[in-house]
């Protein structure tokens, strides 16, 4: 939620603050790149200090960070808040993908962490519900505030619900390991840790794309105000919880049937790197029904790649390198979405179009599953 209200009330930023499109990338820019930098050693971090409190320590910061947009009033103030929250926020998938590592077995993982990372998609179904109604009744800045006193709740919340498999009852291990800079060098050498990467290099991209810009593409196609945005923008992320928790469900499915756990993955992975290929279709249609079944199917797919890639990912190394392997795989995401914004920035700025956008987001998946398919194994 704290993500995904920037582009919930771009539209009316744009209109009352007089953002330009470059100005929306580069604040669009600015969280990817502290995503970036908090993703390569919030890894190392998490593995060093245990889920608990790294995952804890996180949302505090990226709360008041969260907190921080109701008091900007310009796109450096807002790129500002946007930095901080990605630099805090960079632990959530790190600490998550660690947790689902110790406490479930590897057929498992595929489907524990399809239902987590359903939280995300939740979010942004409720999202549109909720910051439309806050924005128009109350103000922009107090869906802000609202969203980051979410977060601190969560972190008291979290003090007696979260716990780890080998904490005592005395509570968690100031540390979890002596991870130090040997082990960050270590996860570095490591083959999966680069082709994990590369996949998310390329994939990730799509996903931040369409977090950010779905809500001005449906408003400057369709015509649709900040109130009309709701149901199109709930039944989209409503199928891409069902793609995070289906795709997970259906790796564990073949691996039943008698498919390997790798093979599993990775037959699951090509199903949804083919889907997304009906995006393309987005650049001719003026109908908004079909624009929200294609973007409901591209964004389920993409939540079921993600489920089956952080699977895939975890199964291949150590525990206690597994946050750091997630880290790094990442900041290479993040990096390949500082790129995507900085080009969806001057494309739409100079021509208007999402044709050229719409072709790179059909194609990525496809071109990364490709990459991938030819190492031994899958991954």
């Amino acid at each position: 939620m704290d993500r995904q209200v920037l582009g919930i009330l771009a539209p009316q930023l744009h209109d009352e603050l007089g953002w330009s499109e470059l100005e929306y990338g580069h604040i669009v820019s600015a969280f990817q790149l502290a995503y970036a930098i908090g993703l390569f050693f919030s890894g190392w971090f998490v593995d060093r200090v245990g889920s608990r409190l790294g995952l804890s320590l996180a949302v505090f910061l990226w709360s008041l960070a969260s907190l921080a947009h109701g008091f900007a009033r310009n796109a450096t103030q807002f790129a500002a808040a946007r930095f901080g929250l990605g630099l805090a926020e960079a632990a959530n998938f790190p600490a998550s993908v660690k947790s689902v590592s110790e406490w479930f077995p590897e057929r498992e993982r595929p489907l524990a962490i399809g239902i987590f990372n359903s939280g995300a998609n939740l979010g942004a179904v409720l999202t549109p519900l909720i910051v439309p109604w806050i924005a128009i009744s109350f103000g922009w800045q107090v869906a802000f505030y609202a969203l980051g006193s979410l977060g601190l709740i969560w972190v008291l919340l979290a003090r007696y619900l979260f716990i780890a498999p080998d904490n005592s009852s005395s509570g968690e291990k100031p540390f979890a390991r002596p991870a130090g800079l040997l082990h960050l060098r270590e996860v570095l050498h490591l083959p999966v840790t680069w082709r994990f990467a590369l996949a998310k290099f390329l994939t990730d991209p799509v996903w931040w794309f369409y977090l950010y810009w779905t809500p001005k593409y449906l408003g400057n196609t369709f015509g649709l105000k900040l109130s009309g945005l709701g149901l199109p923008l709930v039944i989209i992320y409503l199928a891409a919880d069902i793609g995070s928790i289906g795709g997970g469900w259906c790796a564990g499915y073949l691996a039943r049937r008698g498919f390997s756990e790798a093979r599993s993955r990775i037959s699951v992975m090509f199903l949804c790197a083919i889907l997304p290929l009906t995006v393309i279709f987005l650049a001719g249609t003026r109908d908004l029904f079909w624009a929200v079944v294609i973007l409901s199917v591209a964004t389920a797919a993409h939540q079921g790649w993600s489920a089956n890639l952080f699977a895939n990912a975890s199964s291949l190394v150590a525990k206690d390198k597994v946050a750091s392997v997630i880290g790094v795989g990442g900041m290479a995401g993040a990096l390949g979405g500082i790129v995507l914004a900085e080009v969806a920035g001057h494309v739409l700025e100079y021509t208007g179009s999402y044709m050229p956008l719409f072709a790179v987001c059909s194609l990525a998946y496809l071109v990364a599953w490709l990459v991938i398919r030819r190492e031994r194994g899958g991954l």
